[in-house]
């Protein structure tokens, strides 16, 4: 059974504000990476920092990164889940692998979900 279009408005608000957030974190992550480049240019900095201390930054930066990519790859996914509804709404919620729905449930929980339940598992099974 295909959404409502109550049930389209809620999953496109849901994409839209999931799409929000997943933008303010990677903002804060260019703020913090803007942040560690502006003191790494004093003239203290390599004065001040302890051996420790700047394997410990380096330690946050590569978390602050892969932070970065995981919430890229995931706003990436938001937009495509968003194209999909704009541009063909009456498919939007049908499994990309079976065709059934999806289902409301699953795409309110995971808005950007592109397949049911079943073939999600299988596909998890088999990787």
């Amino acid at each position: 059974m295909a959404l409502t279009k109550k049930q389209l408005a809620h999953i496109e608000k849901r994409l839209l504000d999931e799409r929000s957030r997943a933008l303010k974190a990677l903002g804060l992550f260019d703020e913090m990476a803007k942040a560690d480049r502006e003191s790494a240019d004093s003239d203290l900095a390599a004065y001040t920092d302890h051996m420790a201390d700047q394997g410990t930054e380096a330690m946050e930066r590569e978390k602050a990164a892969a932070f970065a990519t995981k919430e890229g790859r995931y706003l990436y996914r938001l937009e495509e889940a968003l194209r999909r509804l704009y541009n063909d709404p009456e498919k939007f919620g049908k499994c990309h692998t079976c065709g059934n729905d999806v289902g409301f449930e699953r795409l309110d929980a995971l808005p950007h979900a592109r397949y049911c339940i079943n073939c999600k598992l299988k596909e998890e099974e088999a990787a």
